[in-house]
């Protein structure tokens, strides 16, 4: 098959992978589809974790017919035993002719072992046809494997002149309504969304996922950065569906006891959030989303732990008196910003969204 038959094929087994953007963490979202005859004869998405892989469901579609076949998977198939049996014993034993992927998948248990295995028993491989995208839709699993910490973005609502709450710190709401929707879909897609306990105690926020047909299931932990505990356990964070985490130095519950408590070594009296996210990634978090104010944003940024930014700005002013995005130290020079590149701009009602990446 020529390349634009392989991508026509691919994109769809790409298409099919993102069904599983809500459910599939803290596996890779992947999709699959079986060709014969330039028909697709089995497809499948892998749905959540201890499921059917993607290969597996579009195999048992198939119904014996996928000798032969050419098999598009948007990861490489894997090849160790976890809550499932391998993918690549199943290609293999479907006597299927030809295997296309998109990109190399990083885990080390998995990494470029099925080339080899499946070239052994004659079945041809070709990897690399969408790869960039391929590669943006598993973004946190990625660096989850390769760095050990997962893909960090944080949401910012801003005016613009870049202030993102009154000085009294009244901040709701400042983006319409139509941009409040769409930042349920970026909750929906991470595995937790991280706040500080400054906003809990201010706002009292829910932090949940609301969209319409959403599995509470699948709803993403919630976390609280509370250096010194001052959250009581009470707040709406941490009454609603799905696990929370308050990551803290401190010991004192008021007199209760808190099971969801995570203590971490101190970084200048604060919590050293280069351990939370590194305990995180332990736990199998890919991408975590942060809503919080200007303090815990200038933290982040300085300790180099921004991945990307999700900036809603909405078109109106607030002053010099309101607070901005990011506390940080006054710069003596422009060698001392923060370097991002624009990865998107698109309207979300009368806002921008602004998307930018390292």
């Amino acid at each position: 098959m020529n390349s634009g038959v392989h991508q026509k094929f691919m994109h769809h087994a790409l298409e099919l992978a993102e069904k599983g953007m809500f459910s599939s963490k803290p596996n890779p979202r992947v999709g699959c589809v079986i060709v014969k005859d330039n028909k697709i004869i089995g497809e499948g998405w892998h749905r959540k974790t201890g499921e059917d892989h993607a290969e597996i469901i579009a195999i048992k579609e198939a119904e014996g017919a996928a000798r032969d076949a050419t098999v598009y998977i948007s990861l490489e198939p894997c090849t160790h035993q976890g809550r499932t049996p391998p993918c690549v014993d199943a290609l293999v034993k479907a006597k299927v002719k030809e295997v296309v992927f998109s990109m190399v998948d990083s885990n080390p248990k998995v990494s470029g072992r099925s080339v080899g295995i499946l070239e052994a028993n004659g079945i041809r491989t070709i990897q690399g046809i969408l790869e960039d995208k391929a590669r943006d839709l598993n973004m946190g699993f990625h660096q989850r494997m390769t760095l050990g910490k997962p893909y960090i973005r944080t949401k910012i609502a801003a005016s613009i002149d870049g202030r993102t709450a009154l000085s009294n710190g009244k901040s709701q709401w400042i983006t319409c309504k139509e941009s409040r929707q769409d930042v349920q879909q970026w909750r929906a897609r991470s595995c937790a969304i991280l706040t500080s306990s400054t906003t809990v105690l201010t706002d009292d926020p829910s932090m949940n996922v609301r969209l319409p047909d959403f599995d509470d299931d699948n709803q993403p932990s919630r976390i609280i950065v509370d250096s010194h505990l001052q959250t009581n356990g009470n707040e709406k964070i941490f009454t609603l569906r799905g696990a929370s985490a308050v990551y803290t130095l401190s010991e004192s519950v008021f007199g209760e006891e808190r099971d969801n408590l995570v203590l971490v070594d101190a970084d200048n009296d604060h919590v050293s959030l280069k351990q939370v996210f590194n305990d995180m990634a332990k736990k199998e978090f890919n991408e975590i989303l942060i809503e919080a104010g200007s303090q815990l944003n200038g933290a982040l940024l300085q300790e180099d732990l921004v991945d990307e930014i999700i900036l809603y700005i909405a078109p109106y002013v607030l002053g010099n008196s309101a607070k901005g995005m990011f506390d940080l130290p006054i710069f003596s020079d422009l060698s001392d910003r923060f370097n991002f590149h624009f990865e998107s701009i698109d309207r979300v009602g009368t806002d921008l969204r602004i998307i930018l990446r390292k």
